[in-house]
Order: structure tokens, then sequence, then C-alpha cells
């Protein structure tokens, strides 16, 4: 599969095809290209008769006063992709690595930051050779974008740091040598333009989303199942509720659930002379909660699907306005405010799913054996199960802290006020592989559950969820180690196996 970039056209799922390599080739766009070929001319007539520009011909940040001598301009270029070359710790991922770089290359094909083509097209050599800079994660603050993550990404086109390998890291220029790839010579402004901008927390955040629109489905159905495991009433989902509280995702989440749970069931029928009035919230209230979650998806995928689309270069060159400015536009803010509520609404999803696996293993509660053990005491069953999603309920809350709130003057105070973007998007990502495992852990505890309600049977959609489980996973008669059944239904959820299956049954979930 191929892919023309022209700067204004990713959407989360072409992005996720080029970090799965499921897009293998990726070229600059016949517009892109012209735009990019104006923009460089416009910017070179200028810099030629001699102006002053940012970055250009001056130092950077609160060097940006210091004139740079004409001959030292390419030499300016290489040293700030050194010196910000800084990161330290554990790398993106392939997958991640992959995306960052589509993304600063859309950036660059928008045609204003001024540089050539062929430093786009540099970009798309190593992506389609699957050549991937070693990027470590900790570093950037968010404010003149990504500065840190984006310099060990440009240093490799340089040919200089390290790229990714099976199992750690090898020197760039072996990598280029095996491949007969040569390194990017860089002209005036590419080495800054390569880093100014907010592609590493959006293309982090966007990958995370992709996975968070999986689990905000799923939550529907551990939290059908749990209901049936629990002979709750579907009353709570009534279309007339949500009707008079018309939010999209509690609308959404409504309907989800009726789908999966049908009218009735067996086990439904069997608890219709229950004397319990009201279900507890975290059965009664899952469209509110669970539809506000799916609303903080969609909101904020929007928004990070702009910026990936944006120019967050400093200055911009507009050559058919006759204007090269300098701005603003690599401040991370809109994405950092965005991942932090996606972190906010991916933590209350996953402490709801916790509080119903706490539910189902109190028999006060769902009136079934002790932690759903048979000969409890003997048997802890799922006690720990319990204390687990408990902890990763607490390690998420930690991490919801918004990091966007935070800030620190750098650069000598000029750059007074940061975002913490990329902290964001990487704590967003810990906190939805936490809610994915609490999500796994819930359907281990409903399973078990509705095993011990045989021969009764839930609805069809459960019971499709159901059998998917069981197909890996069987019923524990006695204890065992049950991460390893954790970890089982961790990768249905991330194979599709449980969506598609519930869906082949009741029809599409609404998102």
């Amino acid at each position: 599969m191929t892919l023309k970039v022209s700067g204004d056209e990713v959407k989360l799922e072409n992005l996720w095809a080029v970090g799965q390599r499921k897009i293998k080739s990726l070229s600059l766009s016949e517009s892109a290209r012209k735009k990019m070929v104006e923009s460089r001319s416009y910017l070179m007539k200028r810099l030629d008769n001699g102006e002053v520009m940012y970055g250009v011909n001056t130092g950077f940040g609160a060097l940006s006063d210091v004139q740079i001598n004409k001959n030292d301009i390419e030499k300016l270029q290489v040293n700030i992709i050194r010196s910000h070359s800084a990161g330290v710790g554990k790398y993106f991922s392939r997958e991640e690595t992959r995306a960052i770089m589509y993304l600063r290359a859309n950036a660059l094909a928008r045609g204003h930051s001024g540089i050539r083509p062929e430093v786009v097209d540099k970009i798309f050599e190593f992506l389609n050779n699957d050549v991937l800079p070693a990027i470590p994660e900790p570093g950037s603050v968010g404010a003149s974008g990504d500065l840190a993550p984006l310099s060990h990404l440009a240093l490799s086109l340089i040919g200089e740091g390290h790229c990714l390998s099976d199992g750690g890291v090898t020197v760039t220029s072996k990598v280029l040598a095996s491949k007969k790839i040569d390194p990017l010579k860089l002209q005036a402004k590419e080495g800054l333009s390569l880093i100014n901008g907010c592609q590493v927390m959006t293309a982090v955040g966007l990958i995370r989303i992709r996975t968070a629109q999986k689990l905000v489905l799923l939550a529907d159905v551990a939290g059908a199942m749990t209901l049936e495991a629990m002979r709750g009433t579907r009353a709570a989902f009534d279309p007339l509720i949500s009707r008079e509280r018309p939010h999209h995702g509690e609308m959404q989440t409504a309907r989800n659930l009726l789908r999966i749970l049908g009218p009735s069931s067996p086990i439904g029928e069997s608890h219709i002379d229950c004397k319990r009035v009201q279900d507890a919230y975290s059965l009664r209230c899952m469209p509110a909660v669970h539809g506000a979650a799916k609303h903080a998806v969609l909101h904020n995928l929007k928004t990070l699907e702009i910026e990936a689309n944006s120019s967050t270069d400093n200055p911009l060159v507009f050559a058919s306005d006759n204007k090269i400015l300098s701005g603003g536009n690599f401040h991370g803010e809109p994405v950092a405010f965005a991942l932090d509520f996606l972190a906010i609404a991916m933590t209350a999803l996953s402490s709801m799913s916790e509080c119903r696996i706490e539910k189902l293993i109190n028999p006060a509660m769902s009136g079934l054996a002790p932690f759903l053990a048979p000969n409890s005491g003997l048997n802890s069953g799922h006690m720990i199960v319990q204390v687990a999603a408990a902890s990763l309920v607490s390690e998420n809350k930690i991490l919801s802290h918004p990091a966007s709130v935070d800030s620190i003057p750098t650069s000598a105070d000029k750059e007074d006020h940061v975002s913490m973007g990329t902290i964001a998007a990487r704590k967003f990502g810990m906190i939805v592989e936490n809610a994915r495992n609490i999500i796994a852990m819930e359907f281990l505890s409903a399973t078990q559950a509705l095993d011990l309600l045989k021969p009764l049977k839930p609805a069809h959609g459960v019971l499709a969820a159901y059998d998917v489980i069981r197909a890996v996973v069987p019923f524990a008669i006695e204890d065992r180690i049950f991460s390893d059944d954790i970890k089982k239904i961790a990768q249905l959820i991330d194979d599709d196996s449980i969506l598609t299956a519930v869906e082949g049954k009741v029809g599409p979930l609404e998102l």
C-alpha cells in the first residue's frame, strides 16, 4: 500500500497504518512539492538580500539576538541538531517512531517552513526502508514543540546518533551504509524546521486514542456481562431516560448495552421477582460514565487530527502573502489539554470497571460464592484479581494529574511557559495500558460468575464474548495463576476477537 503525503490528509487510521507498516511506501505529493519549492525560493531570496531571520542566520532561543556569519549558516543547522539531542532513557517503540516521522514529514509538506522538498524525501526514504531513529521518550517540555526527541530523529537523518534494531540500537552510520542510504546534508533553516513542532506528543497520543476507542466499546461489553452475572436490570438503559439527557455518548452507550443484552435472557428471567429496585452506580450509570468517556475520545481525537495537519514551525513562511512570521504554533498546549482530558476519562472508565469486579467477588452483592471460588477458603478465587485491578486504578489516578498545569521556564526564561504535552502523551499511554488490563480482569471475573449461574444462559451478545474468552481461558474449578488468564484475555482485546464476535452477533456498537 502506498501513500502520497500532501500535508493536510492525516487521519487516525492512516497514521496507525503507517505505524504498523501496513503502508510501506510514502512519497511527497506533487502539489506539496510545488508549495515547498515556492516557499524555499521565497525564503532564500530574502536571505540573499541580507535580511536577518530567526533561526536562519541567528542563534536559537535566548541566543536569537546573535547574528550568524553567512559562511556558518549550514554549520548552525548541524549544531542545533547535535546540541538539542539531549534526551535520555527508554526509546519510543517502532510503531510510535514511524508515526512521529510521518507527522513530522506531513507538517513540513504543508510548505510553510521554507525548506527543500529533499528533507521530506529523506524522511520517507528512512520510513520506506524501515530505518528508524532511536528517540528517547523523556526530554521534551512541549514548548518549542518536541525539541529533544525531534532532534534525535533529525540526528539520524544526518547520519549521526543511533537507530532502532532488533533488541537494541545500532549506530546510524552503519545502518545507512548497509541500506546504501546517504545522510541528509542540511542547508539554511532545515535543522530548525525538523525540530519545531508537536509531532511526538501528537503521534503518541493518536496511537493511544486508537486503543482507547476500542476500550470504550469493550467496557460496554464487559459491563453488560457483569450486569448479567449480577442479575441486574436493563431498565436504566431505556431510551426514554437518555432522551431526556441527550449527550451523544450517553445515548450511544444505552443503545449498545440494550443491543448486547437484548430485552431479556434466561438469567434475567430467573431473577424477575427480585426485590432489588436499583443496581449499583457502576451498573446503572454505565450510559453516563461510559458515554462521557466516548465523548472525550471523539472530541479530543478531532483536536489531535487538527494538530496532525498543522504548520508548527517557527518562523513560518507565507510566500504568497510576502511574509515570514515568528509566532507560537509550536506550543503544545492544545495537545496537552486534550491528552490530559483523555487521561482523566480513561481513568474514570477503568475505575468503574474495577467497581464492578468488586461487586462480582463480594457475595453480599452478587449472591455468588465468595471471590467467585468454588470451595472458597481452600481456594482464594479472584480475591487478588480485584486487588490488582484496584492497584492499577490507583496508579491511573496518580497518572491523571494533568501535566499541562505544570510549567518550568527554559532557555534563560525566553521560553517562560511550556505545555508538558509529551509527558501528558506518555502517561496517557500508561493509563490506556492499565485500563486495558482492568477490563481484561473484569471479563475474567464476569465469565467466572456466569459459569457459577449455569445452567442459566446469558443474553446473546454477552454469550458471544463469553464463548471467545472460554475458548482460551477455562472456568477455574480451583486456584491457578490468574495473571496468565488476564494476559490471554488482553490479547483477545488487542486482536479484536471479543469485539468482532459481539458485533457479529448484535451488529456494530456505536462510538
